[in-house]
């Protein structure tokens, strides 16, 4: 699918035709859900934010609005949206959620879930400043395109783990929000006949 024309009944036909491939096995028991949220527009945008400096882990880097399961969360969809609407004022139902991927471990402990959803061009970002230092939206077509991300293979704990980079702007994209992307772009844009080769 050439990037320049993807629109947003292209991603959601691809999205909901294609099911995620297996991520491998998840070794954290933690539960954590970040929303994926993509603009609806006819050339559509995915909303990204910069954590704050202030933060204790992960201080500045670009992430997806979400955060840790707490005992008021129904469930990983409710835990994503109530983080999406504390982090940037998104309202959860504003929020119109077509899927999942598949869970993937943080270097923090958790199981994260990304929830897919789609959201309103017109929506008011208000950044929390404890939270987040910027919100930004990216097009589509371009987070989707595999060849801005580049591998990096690192060793911790004796383990190999591979991790994502990529720029977007002034905007270093990386670990975990460019693998989940990245995810997202190898659904949204095999044949339908890959599935049956996964």
């Amino acid at each position: 699918m050439s990037g320049s024309s993807l629109t947003l009944n292209d991603f959601l036909t691809r999205f909901q035709l294609l099911r995620p491939a297996d991520s491998g096995p998840v070794s954290n028991k933690r539960q954590a859900a970040v929303l994926v949220p993509i603009v609806r527009r006819p050339q559509p945008g995915l909303l990204l934010t910069q954590r704050s400096l202030m933060l204790r882990k992960h201080a500045g880097q670009v992430a997806f609005p979400g955060g840790a399961v707490d005992d008021t969360d129904s469930s990983l969809i409710a835990a994503a949206l109530r983080e999406a609407q504390e982090e940037v004022a998104i309202p959860p139902e504003s929020v119109e959620v077509i899927g999942t991927l598949p869970p993937v471990d943080s270097v923090t402990g958790f199981q994260v879930t990304p929830i897919v959803g789609i959201i309103p061009p017109d929506l008011p970002w208000r950044a929390s400043e404890d939270e987040v230092s910027a919100v930004f939206e990216m097009p589509l077509a371009e987070a989707l395109s595999l060849g801005r991300y580049h591998p990096l293979d690192i060793h911790r704990r004796g383990n190999a783990h591979r991790v994502w980079l990529s720029w977007y702007q002034r905007y270093f994209v990386w670990g975990m929000t460019a693998g989940i992307i990245r995810e997202l772009s190898l659904q949204v844009d095999s044949d339908p006949g890959d599935t049956l080769k996964r």
